[in-house]
């Protein structure tokens, strides 16, 4: 309603709509029905601004220490408040492999094409089989029915974020420019430790020590070609993989990136409210950060979860936005980069984290 206030108003001084319509963040995609939207570039979202930096509170910042050290294996944690500036790291400036969580900087990246009028959300996109990828694809139902499925952006968006699906996320991927997209964005917005790996197919064979063909894409083939390997080969790429994520990023970065996600500095004000309302309605990861959520709190988040060997995870993650009913909020990072502790532990490790910020709140 806000923005068909604006767009009214910019409509009836004439030549000044397009600034009019800069300024409060108006999409084409946005406008009422039957009203056409004008040609305009938005602005570049603003600077970093500055935060008063207080300390953060010492039990918090204990508990997360002992946290880290003491679960065993590779695991870094951050923790930042949005409005006190303090940020907590345990092993935060470590690389670990972020797996789904990278579908975050494709949907930024998808979002900033929006803000800057090279797409809307509500364009068409045809999926075929020869977008599928590899493990969790739910879409690829939809597109073996006919051979073709007729979707858009929204659409995708939505699947890639909340249900992690990797070929909705891979053709957002191909849509704005590929990786290299990315990789600029996460350049330009100065993101810092964050790497972007080469698509999932890629991602997922080289960790796995086999070479994408497109037959893996369907029903089981992946797995029974990665089965075939010989153990030593399997094993060599896995721990190459975790040792030096090609899709590796620093929690620390990560937590600020997620600061500034909700501050408003990296997309336009209709773009972050509407990525974080997606990431409001994840539905992977229950039992991790989100189940320690309590009641009046909310949580934004992405999860991320790679390949298994002999009880290891490549990659075991949930990061998100965090907050409080009085609306004060926390940005936290919890990554497993390799552990041999089951899952339902990680899990447990990360919901402490959360029930550890939600007792030190204040």
């Amino acid at each position: 309603m806000q923005a068909f206030s604006v767009l009214q108003r910019a409509l009836t001084l004439g030549g000044l709509a397009p600034a009019l319509l800069i300024g409060a963040g108006v999409h084409r995609d946005d406008l009422p029905p039957g009203l056409a939207a004008p040609t305009y570039r938005t602005a570049v979202p603003p600077a970093p601004r500055p935060l008063p930096v207080f300390p953060a509170p010492a039990i918090l910042s204990s508990t997360v220490t002992t946290l880290a050290r003491d679960f065993g294996g590779v695991v870094g944690i951050s923790v930042r408040s949005l409005d006190w500036g303090w940020q907590i790291d345990a092993n935060g400036n470590r690389r670990m492999p972020q797996q789904s969580v990278s579908k975050l900087w494709v949907a930024m990246t998808v979002l900033d094409a929006r803000d800057r009028g090279r797409l809307t959300l509500d364009d068409p996109v045809t999926l075929t089989r020869e977008n599928l990828t590899v493990f969790h694809q739910p879409i690829a139902a939809l597109v073996a029915r006919d051979g073709v499925y007729q979707t858009t952006v929204r659409e995708l968006l939505l699947r890639a974020m909340q249900q992690s699906d990797n070929t909705a996320n891979d053709r957002l991927l191909n849509l704005v420019g590929g990786p290299e997209a990315v990789r600029s964005f996460i350049r330009e917005r100065g993101l810092g430790e964050i790497r972007f790996g080469p698509g999932e197919r890629l991602l997922q064979a080289g960790t796995a020590g086999l070479t994408w063909q497109s037959r893996y894409s369907m029903a089981g083939e992946f797995q029974r070609a990665r089965s075939a390997l010989p153990p030593t080969v399997r094993r060599a790429a896995f721990d190459a993989y975790v040792a030096d994520p090609v899709d590796g990023a620093a929690p620390a970065a990560i937590a600020l990136a997620l600061a500034r996600l909700k501050a408003g500095e990296l997309l336009s004000p209709a773009s972050t409210s509407f990525l974080t309302n997606v990431m409001s309605g994840t539905r992977t990861g229950k039992a991790r950060l989100r189940a320690a959520v309590p009641i009046g709190w909310s949580l934004a988040h992405k999860t991320g979860t790679g390949q298994d060997l002999a009880g290891r995870t490549a990659g075991f993650n949930d990061i998100g936005i965090l907050t409080a009913p009085d609306g004060k909020a926390y940005s936290v990072a919890v990554m497993i980069g390799d552990t041999s502790r089951p899952p339902r532990e990680r899990q447990l490790l990360m919901q402490a984290v959360v029930s550890a910020v939600v007792a030190n709140h204040r």
